[in-house]
């Protein structure tokens, strides 16, 4: 196995979705489907605007009676907001209207108030109106049986106002995939607790489950597994209910690398476990038994540069989302060597200038181990196998981190 060629970025990445089922569906009240992804279209229950409407306030005319302006009409009445005029507008008529009030029948534009001049029981119009001048339309919005919302859709703030205002209160959505992970390391103690001679802070844990819930997922955090291929078997047998099964660190070959020797009595079946990328090389991904089960690398920059590009994007897959990850381009905002045989995922500052392309400035320092500048990008600029340098200005395509 220690032979095995490299895996290219995207060849890594179609395996683990292809690999991947759709988990089944749940039906929500509204206010439990921000961020869910919809499992059949929302289908409208109502016609918006439900009649023609008038658009501003004003009055409602026969176009052809302000043909010639100035136009003294006869004020036959008013349709407020939340009412209606009731009769028919004969000719040389208008009515007081408001806005979102129903056009009366035979009418068949609004003048603008600003427009107009009030004459007691008359109005005096003095700019023309065309048919259809200010009015919103029947059925402009949506009409009963449209399909509102394609299924697929993450919902955002404007999806559940829409849905709300076709009178759909619940919506079927992908149920939330339970993602089961533990970390593994004699180093490794958990935020809060005292470190102990040679180890650290555990941060993947915590990190990872963060990821998680912002792609949709159920994050379960099975803990850190000790170097003992016991332990790794135990913390493993309690993701069974999981949809998928997420390892941090153990998944190379060194002496204390131990979740494929622990993990293959088990019924491992791995499918790759080295990826030609920078940071997180040794990537794993395969099924135990018949759960899908990534191995993501120990270092905290690694695991979460790699969760972005694989956990992300199979989260996003198993709701029936669009998976992604989703690249933009962007200007080099200094410049950086050449690049080496593995495929480099640089982090950086990311600055937005209006009505141009962003600037991508990669941060001097690329440790693995500087969780600080992960934290502060807004970028990963992707470097292709054997780039050549690139100077600033340069057009380059980047991963956004953040929204």
């Amino acid at each position: 196995m220690a032979d095995t060629p490299l895996l290219s970025v995207i060849d890594a990445r179609s395996k683990i979705l292809a690999a991947l089922h759709t988990v089944p569906s749940e039906t929500v009240p509204l206010s439990q489907a921000l961020g869910r992804i919809l499992a059949e279209d929302a289908i409208a229950r109502r016609t918006q605007p439900p009649a023609d409407l008038s658009a501003m306030d004003g009055y409602a005319v026969r176009a052809g009676d302000t043909a010639n302006v100035p136009a003294r009409l006869d004020v036959a009445g008013e349709a407020p907001a939340g009412g209606a005029y009731d009769g028919d507008l004969k000719a040389g008529e208008a009515v007081r209207i408001f806005t979102g009030a129903p056009l009366p029948r035979g009418a068949d534009a609004i003048v603008i108030q600003e427009d107009t001049v009030r004459e007691g029981k008359h109005v005096v119009v003095n700019e023309a109106a065309k048919p259809g001048d200010h009015v919103r339309a029947t059925g402009l919005d949506f009409r009963t049986g449209d399909s509102g919302i394609l299924h697929g859709t993450r919902l955002n703030h404007a999806d559940i106002a829409l849905a709300a205002a076709m009178n759909v209160c619940e919506l079927k959505v992908a149920r939330r995939p339970v993602i089961a992970f533990f970390s593994t390391g004699n180093e490794l103690v958990r935020p809060g607790d005292e470190p102990g001679a040679h180890q650290i802070v555990s941060a993947n844990n915590d990190g990872l489950a963060a990821l998680i819930s912002e792609a949709g997922g159920e994050p379960l955090d099975l803990g850190i597994a000790r170097d003992e291929e016991a332990d790794i078997r135990q913390t493993a047998e309690r993701a069974k209910q999981a949809d998928m099964l997420v390892t941090l660190g153990g998944a190379s070959v060194g002496d204390h690398d131990l979740v494929q020797s622990a993990l293959t009595p088990d019924g491992l079946d791995i499918e790759f476990w080295r990826v030609a990328m920078r940071p997180g090389k040794p990537l794993m991904f395969g099924a135990l038994g018949e759960l899908p089960m990534l191995g993501l690398p120990g270092n905290p920059v690694s695991a979460l540069v790699c969760a972005v590009l694989y956990l992300k994007p199979a989260i996003l897959r198993m709701q029936g989302g669009n998976p992604g990850p989703h690249f933009v381009m962007a200007r080099l905002g200094r410049e950086v060597p050449g690049n080496g045989a593995r495929e480099d995922y640089m982090r950086a500052a990311l600055d937005h200038i209006d009505g141009e392309l962003s600037v991508a400035t990669p941060f001097e320092k690329q440790d693995s181990s500087m969780l600080s500048t992960l934290s502060q990008a807004g970028c990963l600029i992707v470097r292709p196998p054997f780039a050549d340098p690139a100077k600033p200005g340069e057009i380059v395509k980047i991963l956004p981190l953040r929204a």
